[in-house]
């Protein structure tokens, strides 16, 4: 199990010197990948529904701070030398292809080698009509778009004809570190987004708290992963090459707390030896990675969670 650390760009996670705290701390405890989430404007009056929440709210809503998410992803790459960089999960159509390609690339180059990119469509049609992007189309626009981003990142003479993106005599340099390109983690459980994950992705990655599919237990989500494997084999894809990565959208905590329904503990809550257990229940449906929210109000409160974290469950785990 590869243990990976969930951070959105506010509160705790809103100064270089905190950001940079946690990040040191989390590849100190031995976490394999540290997340960075993606909003690029929040708006004023929100009405579109959070998918995560039984509400619909959306946590960042009253405030509207956030960082952006590759220059965040840049800065660090430059403050940690093992640490993988996950982009959790990118909109993909809230950006030029191109440039965002070429984004992605520089920071795979100057980081050795240490982005994944999670991608997804978005969910926020404020957020769009804010930016100038289509809502209704984005779902098409994110295929064509990491069309795009693989064969700018592995032709020499790249050349795409797309509705939404076209390209040709065009050098594309420098490539990704990674080859064939970074990891594709595809974020979502709807019908759309799983054909997008078996089309692009290295591994499914969706949120445990959805509220069409949740997968909430390891039992919900070794039907998630049945399903997923399902529709991999009915499109001609082995089911083996599909890594599977979770998002546990709470805080770990050391005391147990229930599931929203209230029929099973909540994933990496309660004792130390309860997570552990959690580890392994996870790893023998195949997950692989699994990425946590930190918790803590302050830098100080959230490097000693990571800590605890690292020394009563990933050193032990």
């Amino acid at each position: 199990m590869k243990f990976g650390l969930s951070t959105v760009t506010r509160g705790v996670f809103s100064t270089r010197e905190s950001y940079r705290a946690v990040a040191v701390a989390a590849e100190r405890a031995g976490f394999d990948f540290l997340s960075v989430s993606d909003h690029v404007v929040v708006p004023a009056n929100l009405k579109s529904k959070y998918p995560y929440t039984p509400s619909g709210a959306f946590s960042a809503a009253d405030e509207g701070y956030c960082l952006d998410l590759l220059a965040t992803i840049a800065f660090l790459s430059g403050c940690t030398e093992r640490l993988r960089l996950l982009a959790s999960v990118m909109v993909v159509p809230h950006r030029p292809a191109m440039l965002t390609a070429k984004m992605i690339s520089t920071i795979d180059v100057l980081s050795n080698g240490r982005l994944i990119l999670g991608a997804g469509a978005g969910w926020m049609k404020e957020e769009f009509e804010l930016l100038g992007a289509p809502f209704k189309d984005r779902g098409a626009i994110t295929d064509e778009y990491l069309a795009a981003f693989q064969e700018l990142w592995t032709k020499d003479a790249p050349v795409y004809n797309g509705k939404h993106v076209s390209f040709s005599d065009v050098l594309f340099y420098p490539k990704p570190v990674q080859k064939p390109h970074p990891p594709i983690w595809i974020g979502g459980e709807s019908a759309p987004a799983l054909r997008r994950t078996i089309r692009f992705a290295d591994a499914w990655y969706p949120g445990n708290n959805s509220q069409t599919m949740p997968l909430d237990t390891p039992q919900r989500l070794a039907a998630g992963i049945a399903h997923v494997h399902k529709a991999c084999a009915a499109a001609g894809r082995d089911p083996a090459t599909m890594e599977v990565a979770l998002l546990v959208q709470n805080y770990f905590e050391w005391e147990p707390h229930e599931i929203a329904d209230g029929s099973a503990r909540r994933l990496f809550t309660g004792s130390a030896a309860d997570m552990i257990d959690d580890v392994g229940a996870l790893e023998d449906i195949g997950v692989g990675y699994v990425a946590l929210r930190l918790g803590g109000d302050t830098a100080e409160e959230a490097v000693a969670r990571i800590e605890r974290f690292g020394a009563d469950v990933i050193g032990r785990a």
